[in-house]
């Protein structure tokens, strides 16, 4: 299979624009020579759209759709479309009621009060109820994949529609830490869990597919009855499906370690993350701990040029840790720079380089380790040495919990609350800069308990703007690949490749019609 891969497959990106010029060459002519004479060649033939008789999507058979217990990727275009939280994030990252009418909060108690939708029934027809919520809450807490993104949270506790959370500390941001899906008590034990969402699982005579919820309390809309789904239980098969036109969709991390190509007329739609990537500064150690030189270094990075070079635009250039999707992004800050005022900068700072700095980067992905070149050779240009270290993932990471560097090349999924305190604050898990400042720490914990989110996180920002401990490049995105013709209108986020479902539009051929038509 992988040689024909090979040869079935090419690379969505980079995509290039191909530009090309032409010269007339005047010949002078005989007086009485004829003109020649031009045959007009026949107008190119317009491609035949052949359209699909069914729009599937792909799965995997032998993992679970429990979404408490199942990762990113193949499974997450179906799970999506099974269960909904109590939240969703739209396309700048907020959160939007779903299960989840309305909420209160008391600051004092750190406690939050949601109460559930009426009118909510599982795929089953049975109610949905505090008692559901609490459970899938509960179990996201132990689980894998959320313990982290819960761990402010000290207990839970449900009643009839109103679900009561209590915190360990302030977090006016908490609403977005709920778009956790929830499944009905009692069967978590199951492969496919009962969900509110938009489609439910069946299975007929060893075929898969979702079939329409009539119960939905959207009220309908779904754009298809029925969606079979394809086994495609690892990447280099869900390529090949994708390829083959077996699958309609599938959600890639174009710039990820695995690299993902097609053919056919594709259609791709990146969704905004909150996947950052940065450059850690030591600041314990010489010669980072120097902040004169951490500020140069703050403007001596083409972020732009970054995210459309290495990231194929794959990305947002952003010169804060939030993103710049988001509305807290504090563009009024953003500074601008080149490569003349780097070196200026750097001139200013009066530092003297005794040695290459170290930049750290992890070799498992292309690239990461193509960015660390550019930049490594950026700052040696401007008259700041720096030499690309490229690790293994285990031994990158290990030197960055000894603090072994100057500078790493760094990715962090932040949580859509955007608490930065586990990269900046002291003692913090992901803070291998080795930062520690009172300040820092204090405008963490306001922005923690902010009524004013927006003004909170501006002043906070233009904190870390004038220290540097670590130097935001961009967010990376996800993207949504298409077999295009056959959908249109749509608007993915991150976590739902069809946040709009309603609204898609799906083109289907007949099952008797002529190819093509």
């Amino acid at each position: 299979m992988k040689k024909h891969l090979f040869r079935l497959l090419c690379t969505v990106l980079p995509l290039v624009l191909l530009t090309g010029c032409w010269q007339a060459e005047l010949i002078e002519e005989e007086p009485d020579a004829l003109p020649p004479v031009v045959e007009e060649e026949p107008p190119p033939e317009t491609p035949r759209v052949v359209l699909p008789e069914t729009f599937a999507l792909p799965y995997a058979p032998s993992q679970t759709l429990d979404p408490v217990e199942c990762s990113d990727g193949i499974q997450q275009v179906v799970g999506s479309l099974l269960y909904e939280g109590l939240f969703r994030l739209d396309n700048a990252l907020e959160p939007q009621p779903s299960l989840c009418a309305s909420y209160t909060y008391d600051p004092a108690a750190y406690r939050y009060t949601f109460t559930l939708r009426e009118g909510v029934a599982f795929s089953d027809g049975s109610s949905l109820t505090a008692a559901d919520v609490r459970a899938t809450l509960e179990r996201a807490r132990q689980s894998e994949r959320y313990r982290s993104r819960l761990a402010g949270v000290a207990s839970i506790s449900g009643r009839g529609n109103t679900v009561t959370i209590t915190l360990t500390g302030p977090n006016t941001g908490f609403p977005a830490l709920l778009d956790i899906p929830i499944i009905k008590s009692g069967t978590q034990k199951n492969t496919v869990p009962t969900g509110t969402g938009p489609y439910c699982y069946a299975a007929e005579g060893g075929n898969a597919y979702l079939t329409v919820n009539p119960g939905w309390w959207r009220g309908g809309g779904q754009p298809l009855e029925r969606i079979p789904l394809v086994e495609a239980a690892d990447h280099d098969t869900l390529l090949y499906r994708f390829s083959s036109h077996d699958i309609q969709l599938m959600t890639a991390d174009l710039t990820g370690t695995q690299s993902s190509g097609t053919t056919g007329k594709v259609g791709c739609i990146d969704a905004e993350t909150t996947v950052l990537q940065y450059l850690g500064c030591n600041t314990a150690r010489a010669p980072l701990d120097n902040l004169a030189l951490r500020r140069a270094l703050w403007n001596g990075i083409n972020r732009a040029y970054v995210v459309s070079a290495f990231l194929s635009g794959h990305g947002s250039a952003a010169q804060f840790p939030v993103s710049p999707a988001s509305r807290l992004y504090p563009s009024g800050l953003e500074e601008t720079g080149s490569a003349d005022t780097f070196s200026a900068a750097l001139l200013q700072t009066g530092y003297t380089a005794e040695r290459p700095l170290t930049l750290l980067v992890n070799e498992e992905n292309s690239f990461k380790k193509s960015i660390a070149g550019f930049l490594a050779e950026s700052f040696t240009n401007a008259g700041l040495p720096v030499e690309v270290q490229v690790l293994p993932w285990a031994e990158y990471n290990a030197a960055l919990t000894a603090g072994d560097f100057d500078l790493y090349y760094g990715e962090v999924r932040l949580t859509a609350d955007w608490n930065l305190a586990p990269l900046l604050s002291t003692g913090g898990a992901l803070n291998y800069s080795r930062w520690s400042n009172p300040q820092t720490d204090a405008l963490l914990a306001a922005f923690a308990a902010a009524e004013d989110r927006t003004t909170a996180m501006n002043t906070l920002c233009a904190h870390l703007q004038s220290q540097a401990p670590i130097l935001p490049v961009c967010f990376k995105s996800t993207s949504v690949l298409y077999q295009a013709d056959v959908l249109e209108n749509l608007t993915p986020t991150a976590a739902e490749p069809l946040y709009n479902l309603t609204s898609c539009l799906i083109r289907l051929r007949e099952p008797d019609a002529e190819m093509g038509e």
